[in-house]
């Protein structure tokens, strides 16, 4: 590891706050999903930790051979095959969490008078793009394009793209009634779709327009519109139904714009399948940085502030890093994923809190780390 902005401290698990208390047995079957996925796809990409799927198969067939009769069993066994670090912040900062959810959203399959507000498959013209094609005037940041025939340039943003930019190239997969729920369901990456004739669809994440993500809380929050102490997805909406008026100007603050593709919802208790490529699963899913951390490894996040996802307790969680996102950056910063459909929007909504973030590595590879 090489990264300056952070160090790995080795500690023991009765170090881990709330570590006694938990019951990681949910996260079995999101370790068989991974196995699955390492054993019939690409392996996942390591981040800059370094770590790598070779270093996770391992747990994860041990996992998947395992039989927890109870909580202190399923402790037992990470006890046993992992070493926890925590994850220090060379800044001296904190850590920190957001939640995210899938949410649910009444659409319809043709365009109308209510349903206007369309849902883009990814465009034939957006490639990816990388240090071996990316113009010298394009921003490193940038990993989508637009190819046409004068080369690579920036594909239209959020404004364009709301204003026509896409219309007539059939690219629609359905239509919703309002242009925020909209662009909540680009924030949140997936949604599941309530058709108009009762069928439930789903979609998830296909690529982005390739600009970079700009949040429009803070942007209400520098204007005075929002105090911190009432900033959440609730009060942004709210501020948003108040000024009907100011809709698209603030919602065109962030030029960020996301394309979807269409899936099952073979089981309606399984979230959407995410960046990992395996289904995410409510309160133990984790969204961070890819750069820095690799799907798949397990995560202990103690947020003491964090009480409303635990009934007043504070949050302290096995987890596993099976998703990434544009406003996830950095190495102790994550995102959990709190489920489907309103009440878990109404949970993850104001889920702004310092947290502890400990990384548990197979002791094999965490040889590395403790030598190094």
């Amino acid at each position: 590891m090489s990264d300056p902005s952070f160090t790995l401290e080795p500690m023991d698990f009765t170090d881990l706050p709330g570590w006694q208390a938990d019951d990681p047995r949910p996260l079995l079957p999101a370790m068989a999903d991974c196995l699955t996925y390492l054993e019939t796809g690409k392996p996942y990409r390591p981040g800059g930790l370094g770590l790598t799927a070779d270093d996770l198969r391992p747990l994860l067939t041990k996992a998947s051979n395992f039989a927890a009769a109870d909580a202190q069993a399923m402790r037992r066994f990470f006890e046993v095959e992992c070493k926890p670090f925590r994850i220090n912040r060379t800044d001296g900062q904190a850590g920190f969490v957001t939640a995210f959810y899938e949410p649910e959203i009444d659409v319809a399959d043709q365009k109308d008078a209510v349903f206007k507000y369309p849902f883009y498959r990814r465009p034939d013209d957006l490639i990816d793009v990388n240090d071996a094609n990316r113009p010298a005037d394009m921003d490193p940041s940038y990993a989508f394009g637009l190819q046409d025939q004068y080369g690579i340039g920036l594909y239209p943003d959020r404004k364009a793209i709301d204003q026509g930019a896409l219309e007539g190239r059939g690219l629609e997969i359905a239509w919703a009634k309002s242009i925020v729920d909209v662009f909540f369901v680009h924030v949140q990456g997936a949604a599941r779709l309530r058709y108009t004739d009762g069928r439930l669809g789903r979609i998830t994440y296909a690529a982005k327009a390739g600009h970079a993500f700009s949040g429009i809380g803070k942007l209400l929050l520098d204007r005075g519109e929002i105090p911190l102490e009432a900033m959440s997805m609730q009060s942004i909406r709210a501020w948003l139904a108040d000024h009907p008026d100011q809709v698209n100007e603030v919602l065109w603050h962030n030029p960020s714009y996301i394309f979807f593709k269409e899936a099952q919802v073979e089981d309606r208790t399984r979230g959407p399948i995410a960046a990992a490529k395996v289904p995410l699963v409510a309160g133990r899913s984790l969204a961070v940085d890819r750069l820095i951390h690799t799907f798949g490894f397990p995560f202990f996040i103690h947020a003491k502030t964090l009480t409303r996802l635990d009934g007043g307790k504070p949050f302290s969680r096995l987890m596993l890093a099976l998703d990434t996102g544009s406003a996830i950056v950095g190495p102790a910063r994550g995102d959990i994923f709190t489920g489907s459909g309103d009440d878990a929007g109404d949970l993850a909504g104001a889920v702004r809190n310092d947290a502890d973030f400990y990384i548990l590595i197979p002791k094999q590879a965490a040889a590395r780390f403790i030598s190094s």
